[in-house]
């Protein structure tokens, strides 16, 4: 919910005259500033931290004060003709700032998620951007803490005021990470504040929060909306999330066509391995052939205990491999860190990165990996099947070298800020997916029909995110429909297919921005080879160089200096 979090805003005054020449650089300074004023908290996620002190509730003044602050800057942008601007780089930064209010403006008034999902009420990130930055010493830090937690009453209590007929999904999200987020705040946190009394004061409203959540989840059905968002809601979701070429029912159609296509790569894979590690005759039917081959391969994985250490032990393997086929270019100074998930980010995902802002230089990055701790042995077995020693490997790949950790990097790196800070979902996953297929392609596991077995089944993850995630919200799909796709059709195993049902019902058009963004730059990357000259270097190290804006806008650049 990167647009609901808010501050106040003094805006400067600014003319603008569409006949002169825009001086870009100036405005979008003028931008960023006045945005990371209006939204506090993203800043501080950025690495900028001179708005650390703010921590605003998110009432209805202040949703008043963000359709004046959207309002103005459209009026603002909206004189400028991207044909009077200096090149596309220029051009594609205005798109982004007139997206960025577009989307803030659908979040508040259309979405209006500060109504039905509690989650989103999640204060740690506040804290910990505070805590974790090294761009800030250790008496700013308390200071700037001490100014947040004075406004944690205020804001829980806004919070339980905007509550108004949750999904049953997000409620529970918001009961079981409160729990975890009191914890943080009052262990981890509470020694940066010295005064008691703000502690107590902000225990108190976040105890009350977790009852009045609790005091929710005891109300009949009638008091919950459903998690799905529509097919038109969802239409519009996706226009602004994704941001790319192809609408949903058409990504969607896509994914279905290249489903089949993976079913009948993944069929010959299968049949060829079929001799070396079954005795058996062949089955009849395709899926099933498929599925027994994957069920004894997956047999061969790493242990509970181990599952953290063997990822830790990957990470140098896949950053040699990449430099030895000279992939792209990794920089010794920012180093990857694999640790736990934190408990107040746990509940979504198995893994995920943590990476600085572009303002925070010295920032780590961090590899979330969620443990096996509390998983009976029958679901720990089940987990770690489906992330078994081959596909470890791709999750590793996807998630840090050279997916997200390094297209992050370079995102921080972009000569435009504009892009850095207003990310796009898609480009960042789409690369991740794709580094993938970059690394399968340079020979990354040596051929071996294993390998290209378990990348197929890994790859029709990706597809069937796309299909669950639109048929759900789209399609009305229940949970038997959804879990035959993943279970019978996707070959997953049960723990990862009812994790990726929750997490369907927790979140609308993410999961789409996988497969979205990876065609598209595998359609740049198809049209650009073609010409004379192309190096596959250069073209990953240009493709990051534009940090992480829509991949169509990234494409238009890129093709607009081949002409």
């Amino acid at each position: 919910m990167k647009n609901l979090y808010f501050g106040l805003i003094l805006l400067a005054v600014f003319s603008c005259n569409k006949h002169e020449k825009t001086d870009m650089k100036t405005l979008s300074d003028e931008f960023i500033q006045s945005w990371w004023h209006q939204f506090p908290t993203q800043a501080s996620s950025a690495g900028f931290h001179n708005y650390d002190s703010l921590l605003p509730a998110y009432s209805s003044e202040l949703r008043n004060s963000d359709r004046e602050f959207a309002a103005h800057w459209l009026e603002r942008l909206q004189a400028i003709e991207p044909k009077d601007l200096a090149n596309d780089a220029e051009r594609s930064d205005l798109a982004l700032m007139k997206e960025a209010l577009n989307s803030l403006l659908f979040y508040t008034d259309t979405l209006k998620a500060w109504e039905w999902d509690p989650s989103m009420y999640n204060l740690a990130g506040a804290f910990a951007d505070i805590v974790n930055a090294k761009n800030l010493d250790s008496i700013q830090k308390r200071n700037f803490i001490t100014a947040r937690m004075k406004a944690v009453p205020d804001y829980y209590t806004t919070a339980a005021r905007n509550i108004n007929k949750p999904t049953r999904e997000h409620l529970q999200l918001a009961i079981d990470q409160h729990a975890g987020v009191m914890d943080y705040l009052f262990s981890d946190i509470a020694t940066w504040v010295n005064e008691p009394s703000l502690l107590e004061s902000a225990e108190k409203a976040m105890k009350r929060y977790a009852s009045f959540l609790t005091s929710i989840s005891q109300k009949p059905d009638s008091n919950y909306r459903d998690f799905r968002l529509g097919k038109s809601l969802y239409a519009s979701k996706f226009k602004h999330d994704i941001q790319a070429a192809l609408s949903a029912d058409e990504i969607y159609e896509k994914a279905v066509q290249r489903k089949a296509e993976l079913h009948a790569e993944m069929f010959n894979l299968s049949k060829q391995l079929w001799p070396l590690y079954m005795k058996s005759p062949l089955p009849q039917d395709s899926l099933q052939l498929i599925s027994e081959v994957i069920q004894e391969l997956s047999k061969k994985h790493t242990k509970p205990e181990n599952f953290l250490a063997t990822i830790q032990q990957q990470i140098p393997e896949l950053e040699k491999f990449v430099v030895e086929k000279d992939l792209l270019t990794l920089d010794p100074n920012k180093p990857l860190k694999v640790r736990k998930t934190p408990a107040y980010m746990d509940g979504v995902a198995g893994a995920s990165i943590s990476a600085p802002g572009p303002y925070d230089e010295k920032g780590e990055t961090f590899y979330n990996v969620s443990t096996l701790e509390t998983y009976s042995a029958e679901q720990a077995e089940s987990y770690l099947r489906e992330y078994n020693d081959y596909v470890l490997q791709i999750l590793n790949i996807h998630e840090a070298i050279p997916g997200h950790y390094a297209q992050l990097v370079y995102a921080n790196k972009s000569p435009s800020l504009i892009k850095s800070v207003f990310g796009n979902g898609a480009m960042i996953e789409g690369w991740a997916v794709y580094s993938e297929r970059a690394m399968m392609d340079a020979g990354y596991g040596n051929g071996q029909p294993e390998m290209k077995l378990f990348y197929s089944k890994w790859h029709l993850r990706t597809v069937c995110n796309t299909i669950l995630d639109y048929s759900i919200h789209c399609l009305n799909w229940n949970k038997d429909q959804a879990l035959d796709l993943l279970v019978r059709q996707a070959f997953q195993q049960e723990a990862e297919a009812q994790g990726k049902w929750k997490r369907a019902t927790l979140s609308q058009v993410q999961l789409c921005s996988y497969f979205a963004g990876y065609s598209e730059i595998m359609a740049l990357k198809q049209e650009l080879e073609s010409k004379p000259g192309f190096n596959l270097k250069a073209f990953h190290e240009k493709l990051l160089s534009f940090g992480s804006a829509p991949v169509k806008e990234i494409a238009a650049m890129m093709k607009g200096e081949n002409n």
